[in-house]
């Protein structure tokens, strides 16, 4: 099985869940949660989220309003993330804003 990654182009708007088993990168807007068991989600500089997400890897680049569930986090110069993370790792940049709570480990 190759690793895919799927994509979610800027100007596409989805309201409902996303599913998804491989990697998947999102520029555009998204009202709902976002789920994968084991995948890597980058969420891009143009990306709007509106919902929680729950990957095995989370990059955020962009906007996420709600909770971020994952085993590895990284908040990018530009990510602002208005929820709580909880992670096993949790990496931040200088200039990424976080407004809620975080629980690594």
């Amino acid at each position: 099985m190759s690793n895919t990654t799927n994509v979610l182009a800027q100007g596409i708007e989805i309201i409902g869940s996303i599913t998804f088993q491989n990697d998947m990168h999102i520029d555009g807007k998204v009202e709902g949660e976002i789920l994968s068991e084991s995948g890597k989600v980058t969420i891009g500089e143009l990306a709007d989220i509106k919902g929680n997400i729950r990957a095995g890897e989370v990059h955020v680049y962009g906007r996420v309003d709600g909770n971020v569930d994952s085993t590895r986090c990284h908040l990018n110069d530009h990510a602002v993330v208005n929820g709580d993370i909880t992670t096993n790792v949790l990496s931040m940049v200088e200039g990424a804003r976080l407004s809620g709570r975080a629980e690594i480990g």
